[in-house]
């Protein structure tokens, strides 16, 4: 069976958790590889939501094993927090979930840092969400991170927490101004999380190699999407891990010849939130209109997200640079009722016709999207499940959209529900 790598092909908030969702029946395995808590998938189950910030979607399959992988980081509190509650959900977890012993820990001093951070940048804000997802990474490149290893020797993490609780101190005291921290309450707390979450200890990087080499289908599910990459993103605009397709190799632990296919999630129009650069971005009425037939807002935050037009250099870039075999459109029956709908092919800056992404954030700010427009369909899309069912301008939206992206649609989902897909091909096969 074949390895599968789920990606967000735009700013996030694509609609992964449905996808993965669906696709889960054909995985044996399922491998978070990035992020941390800052993301948010949710899922529609049996007419039941569910809203899953670390966990991947895949548990709510019975019987499938679920990872997060070393790439991630991990608020213990907060994994804790969402496993009760899916378990007072029915959901049997037992030893189907695991951690992998390298992911590293978010610390409570790396939320304080986040917060603090945020304020001393003013108008430069990046918009994190606070959960101190940035904080630890920084740790965790500077060497002096803590991870799930180390919780499990109170001797290794009492001496790592106290040198990192030192120089925090000295942070909160001579940048930020606040209080110091005292290490003992905080070794206490982290340590009778360690205990509840040693049984989820497990080598996320062996087991996926032995199942893929033995024919089992393991499926890595991303966080976040392409446009947040923190090397390929809208930096400094993004977030803290490698988001893009390639990271399931470093955030999974497998080589780049373990994996088969890449499907890149996109919706039918362009979302993000947070602060940034955004050439198709909507105000006013068009906006709201987006914003509340898709429920844009934010899963873990709850702040509204950003609605635009689809952008097809975006789309463009994203196939590029996580080699997508096949997309996944979402959202499409948000577009139902739109008289005409617009699609950016490219951008305009200083009088120049720009194809490709811009790199640097003057040429970002001041790019315009040049747009095609077309017509819409007043014949709803919503539940669909046939692309010969679909309204001839839909179908010819989608067939714009592949044109654009330069890569084909396998999946096309027109509702929130499993069962609200038209598929197209097998995602799993390139």
């Amino acid at each position: 069976m074949p390895t599968l790598i789920v990606v967000g092909a735009q700013w996030g908030d694509e609609g992964k958790g449905k996808i993965v969702d669906l696709l889960t029946d054909r995985a044996d395995i399922v491998v978070r590889y990035a992020g941390g808590n800052n993301a948010g998938h949710t899922i529609i189950v049996g007419g039941e939501k569910f809203v899953l910030h670390l966990i991947p979607s895949g548990i709510l399959h019975a019987k499938k094993r679920c990872f997060l992988g070393g790439g991630m980081v991990l608020d213990p509190e907060a994994f804790l927090a969402e496993v009760e509650k899916l378990i007072a959900r029915g959901v049997k977890i037992g030893t189907r979930l695991k951690i992998a012993p390298e992911t590293h820990l978010i610390m409570p001093y790396h939320k304080t840092i986040d917060h603090e951070s945020e304020k001393l940048r003013g108008k430069r804000k990046i918009g994190t969400t606070g959960r101190g997802i940035g904080p630890a990474y920084v740790d965790k490149v500077a060497r002096i991170g803590i991870r799930v290893a180390d919780l499990m020797d109170p001797e290794v993490f009492r001496d790592k927490l106290a040198h990192n609780i030192a120089e925090k101190n000295y942070l909160y005291k001579e940048i930020y101004g606040i209080a110091p921290m005292k290490a003992a309450p905080i070794y206490k707390r982290c340590l009778a999380f360690g205990k509840l979450i040693a049984p989820f200890v497990a080598d996320v990087s062996r087991i996926a190699d032995e199942a893929g080499r033995a024919g089992r289908s393991v499926l890595f599910e991303g966080a976040q999407g392409t446009m947040l990459d923190v090397d390929h993103g809208t930096y400094p605009f993004v977030t803290s891990s490698n988001a893009v397709a390639g990271g399931a190799c470093t955030g999974g632990g497998v080589g780049p010849t373990a994996v088969d296919a890449v499907i890149g999630v996109i919706k039918a129009y362009t979302t993000r939130v947070g602060e940034g650069p955004f050439p198709t971005e909507l105000s006013g009425a068009l906006s709201e209109r987006l914003r509340e037939g898709g429920s844009e807002y934010g899963a873990t935050t709850g702040r509204p997200r950003r609605c635009g037009w689809f952008d097809g250099v975006v789309a463009r870039y994203s196939r590029r640079v996580n080699g997508l075999t096949s997309l996944a459109l979402t959202k499409l029956d948000v577009l139902d009722g739109f008289p005409e709908i617009k699609v950016c092919v490219a951008y305009r800056y200083k009088g120049a016709t720009i194809k490709e992404m811009p790199y640097g954030l003057a040429e970002w700010r001041g790019a315009t999207p040049v747009y095609r427009t077309v017509k819409g369909w007043s014949r709803p899309t919503a539940g669909v499940r046939s692309l010969a069912k679909l309204p001839r301008e839909a179908r010819d939206y989608v067939k714009l959209l592949e044109d654009i992206a330069e890569c084909r649609f396998k999946l096309v989902s027109t509702g929130a529900g499993r069962e609200d897909t038209i598929e197209v091909g097998d995602p799993y096969r390139r």
